[in-house]
């Protein structure tokens, strides 16, 4: 049985670094899979991860950011994760509905609840399989969002709504009980990689 399986953690925990080595030691095994992203991973969602994440929009209402998110997140849904968990492929997502509980909810200040409300229209109770948690302090995740060449919206935030955005974290993933595995992501990155893949090889039994 296909599953899907999600990567979270703050900005700069490394889920991207994460999904690249997770592609490269999935190509190896004989197992079905795609590895996809959010906001994005088809070109709907990725034109609304563009307006979401573009510098100049500095503008942007809370609420406005949320239903965008909401929507791409639906868009995502029903186009690529669906049709391929229905195909008995795996799915490995980077982010899904517990940023946005997190980052609008809890940092921005909507509310847990009523981001939830919003994002279960659009995912209509599709939470995944498993979450594989990716946990770093505040003070590593500050010192490597300075050494990102590409910064975003997001990344332009004070470092109080980072350290929110780790409080929401334990907030949301004690709240809604899904199947969560922490890995510590302030090792090196092979080590975080082979910590993530020793839950991979257990989890799809490869």
């Amino acid at each position: 049985m296909s599953k899907f399986i999600v990567l979270e953690g703050i900005d700069c925990a490394g889920k991207t670094t994460q999904m690249k080595y997770i592609d490269e030691f999935l190509k190896t095994k004989d197992i079905k899979y795609i590895c996809t992203r959010e906001p994005g991973g088809i070109k709907i969602s990725e034109d609304i991860r563009e307006i979401i994440l573009n510098k100049d929009n500095i503008s942007m209402d809370i609420r406005t950011e949320a239903l965008l998110y909401a929507a791409s997140r639906r868009q995502h849904l029903i186009e690529k994760i669906n049709p391929a968990l229905n195909n008995e492929y795996n799915v490995i997502c980077d982010r899904f509905v517990f940023s946005s509980l997190v980052y609008q909810g809890y940092a921005r200040g909507i509310g847990i609840d009523e981001v939830y409300n919003i994002n279960n229209f659009a995912i209509e109770n599709r939470l995944p399989d498993l979450i594989i948690f990716i946990e770093v302090d505040i003070e590593t995740a500050l010192k490597r969002m300075k050494n990102r060449k590409n910064t975003d919206r997001l990344d332009l935030e004070s470092a109080n709504f980072h350290k929110k955005t780790i409080e929401g974290y334990e907030i949301v993933l004690s709240k809604y009980k899904c199947n969560i595995k922490r890995v510590d992501g302030t090792l090196d990155e092979e080590h975080v990689f082979e910590n993530i893949k020793n839950i991979l090889i257990e989890e799809l039994f490869i």
